[in-house]
C-alpha cells in the first residue's frame, strides 16, 4: 500500500473494480447510520451512549452489508471478516476509539485481500478512496459521538485517532517538488491540498478540532516539519509505527485472530521489493495473491467451512494453542500455518476469532500485516522520529 501511492494524489484517477465500488456503497451506508442516530443530549465532555446504538445496528445488520459488498464465492468468510470491520469503529463499552480499532480496519483489507477478493491492481484504489473513505467516516463518528482518544499520550502523540494515513500521506508527498516537509505547518498549504494528500488531510482536520499554537498541542508534528525530506518522514513513521503500536501489548492485546489471519508464526516468506519498483507482488510465493478459496483446500473443505456465523463464544481462546507461553515459544510449534491443521480456530466451539492474552504480536513473523507490507523487515525498537537538519532549519 506505501508503494502503492508513492507520488500519488488522492485525488488522481486509478483502477477502481467493482468490488471497490461496493466497499464504498457499504462505508456510505454505515455513515447513513451515523446521520440516523443522532447524539443524545449528556453533561459528559467524551462518549455520546448514542454510539451504543449505532454499535448495536451495526452488529446486527453488519453481516448483511458485507454479503451484499461481496461476490457470492467469498460469503463463506463474511462471518469471520465482518469482525474485523466492527471493530475498526471503536469500543461501545468505552466509546472510544485509537489505533488499535484503525489496526483492525487494516487487517479487514487485509482479509479482503488473503481471499482474494483484493486483487494487487486495486492497491491504490483501497488507500485513496476506501481507506480515506473510512478515514472520513471515522471523524464523522468521532466528532458526532465525542468519542474519547484510546491510548492517547497527549501532546506526545502523533495524533489522538489515527496513525496509518500518515505514514501512507507521507508516501503520497514524495517527489512533490511543490511541498516540502516545513510547509504542511503553514495552514494555507493545507487547506489548498488537503483534498490531494491524506497527510495534509490529517493536519487539517487536527486544526478543526484543536486550538493553539501547533507546536503545542501537536508537538511530534510539529518536530517532524523540521525533517529533510518526505521519504525520511516516512521511513521513521514506519519505525515510529512498529514501536508506538504494534509493539505495544495495550493495543495488541485486543487483535484478533481466525482462520483467514492466523495466530501461528507465517511460513511463507514476503517479498519485499527492490528499490525503485512502483507495485511489489504480495508473495514471492504467490504474486497473484490468489485466495485461499483456491490455494488452500484440505480433504474437498475450505478453510472458512470451520467458521461458523455464532458468536457465542466470541472472545474465548482456543483450548490447544501454549498462550501461556511467549511469543518465542509459539514459534516453535509445527509449521504449516495456513494448512487447516493449523487454522487458529477451535473447532469445539463457535468462536469466530480468538483474542490474544499474553502474546506480543509485534514479532514481525506475525501475519496479520504480511499482505499489504511492502517494507523491509527490521526490528522493534523504541524510538521516534528523529531530524538530522540543524536547529536553524526547526521552527
Amino acid at each position: 500500500m506505501n508503494v502503492a501511492v508513492k507520488g500519488k494524489k488522492t485525488s488522481a484517477p486509478c483502477i477502481t473494480s467493482s468490488l471497490t465500488t461496493s466497499l464504498l456503497k457499504m462505508l456510505d451506508t454505515i455513515s447513513q447510520w451515523v446521520g440516523d442516530i443522532p447524539p443524545i443530549d449528556q453533561p459528559q465532555r467524551y462518549g455520546n451512549k448514542a454510539f451504543r446504538d449505532f454499535y448495536s445496528r451495526f452488529k446486527e445488520q453488519g453481516e448483511r452489508i458485507m454479503r451484499e459488498a461481496l461476490p457470492e464465492e467469498f460469503h463463506p468468510a463474511v462471518a469471520e471478516i465482518a469482525v474485523y470491520l466492527q471493530e475498526s469503529f471503536g469500543n461501545s463499552t468505552r466509546i472510544d476509539y485509537g489505533t488499535g480499532h484503525e489496526l483492525s480496519f487494516i487487517m479487514f483489507l487485509c482479509c479482503l485481500f488473503k481471499i482474494g477478493a483484493l486483487k494487487q491492481e486495486d492497491s491504490a484504489a483501497v488507500v485513496t478512496q476506501i481507506f480515506n473513505r473510512y478515514l472520513s467516516l471515522c471523524r464523522k463518528l468521532q466528532t458526532t459521538y465525542k468519542m474519547e482518544p484510546a491510548g492517547s499520550q497527549g501532546v506526545w502523540s502523533l495524533d489522538d485517532y489515527q496513525f496509518i494515513p500518515f505514514i501512507w500521506g507521507s508516501s503520497q508527498l514524495q517527489m512533490n517538488p511543490k511541498i516540502s516537509p516545513e510547509m504542511f505547518c503553514n495552514e494555507k498549504t493545507v487547506n489548498d491540498n488537503a483534498d490531494d494528500y491524506m497527510f495534509l488531510s490529517c493536519i487539517k482536520f487536527i486544526l478543526s478540532v484543536k486550538t493553539g499554537p501547533f507546536a503545542e498541542h501537536s508537538n511530534q508534528l510539529w518536530n517532524i516539519s523540521g525533517v529533510q525530506s518526505w521519504t525520511k518522514i516516512n521511513q521513521g513513521l514506519i519505525k515510529m509505527y512498529k514501536a508506538e503500536v504494534l509493539h505495544k501489548f495495550p493495543v495488541v492485546q485486543h487483535v484478533l485472530f481466525g482462520s483467514i489471519l492466523s495466530i501461528y508464526p507465517a511460513t511463507e516468506m514476503v517479498y519485499y521489493p527492490p528499490s525503485g519498483t512502483d507495485m511489489p507482488p504480495l508473495s514471492s510465493k504467490n504474486p497473484a495473491a490468489s485466495s485461499f478459496l483456491t490455494s488452500k483446500t484440505v480433504q474437498g473443505k475450505l478453510p472458512f467451512n470451520d467458521v461458523v456465523p455464532s458468536m457465542s463464544n466470541y472472545g474465548k481462546m482456543p483450548q490447544n494453542l501454549p498462550l501461556n507461553d511467549s511469543l518465542a515459544n509459539v514459534s516453535k510449534m509445527p509449521q504449516g500455518a495456513g494448512s487447516i491443521d493449523h487454522v487458529a480456530i477451535n473447532r469445539n466451539s463457535s468462536s469466530v476469532a480468538s483474542r490474544s492474552t499474553n502474546i506480543s504480536c509485534a514479532d514481525e513473523r506475525h501475519p496479520a500485516m504480511s499482505p499489504l507490507n511492502p517494507l523491509t523487515v527490521s526490528s522493534f525498537p523504541k524510538c521516534n522520529i528523529s531530524t538530522e537538519s540543524n536547529n536553524e532549519n526547526r521552527k
